[in-house]
């Protein structure tokens, strides 16, 4: 599986804000980083999928990491959004490093001034076509 380092990406600054009366943390993406709807997220050495919403506020929002695509679409499951922005030493009003390694299919959340290694999913359209090859010979 080949790997790609935060420093050779392109990396985008996303606000961590509270949200709702609990005061979650989400994040506040720039519009075009990444599109609506399910995205997998690398953080932490651990591998997380999200839901990329526009907020009411037209803003592009993610409010959660989830173990999995269903729990991130649905949002039942564990978020474990809130357990990486403390381990990070963030909080909301400060800003964590968001990088594209696959656009539209995977990115990275990292701490500022942290680096990160992560390894490139094969996506399934590729798999797919892998397959097709190896039975044409």
């Amino acid at each position: 599986m080949p790997s790609l380092s935060s420093d050779g990406v392109e990396t985008v600054r996303v606000a961590i804000e509270s949200a709702g009366a609990l005061d979650r943390p989400k994040l506040v993406v720039p519009e075009g980083t990444m599109p609506e709807g399910v995205i997998r997220i690398e953080a932490d050495e651990s591998t997380y999928h999200a839901l990329v919403e526009v907020g009411l506020d037209g803003e592009y929002e993610l409010r959660g990491l989830y173990d999995n695509a269903r729990l991130a679409r649905e949002g039942g499951g564990e978020n474990r959004l809130t357990e990486w922005v403390e381990s990070a030493g963030l909080e909301a009003g400060r800003s964590a490093l968001l990088d594209v390694v696959v656009e539209g299919e995977q990115y990275g959340l990292r701490a500022p001034g942290e680096r990160a290694v992560y390894d490139i999913a094969e996506t399934p359209d590729d798999s797919l076509a892998s397959i097709a090859e190896d039975l044409d010979g």
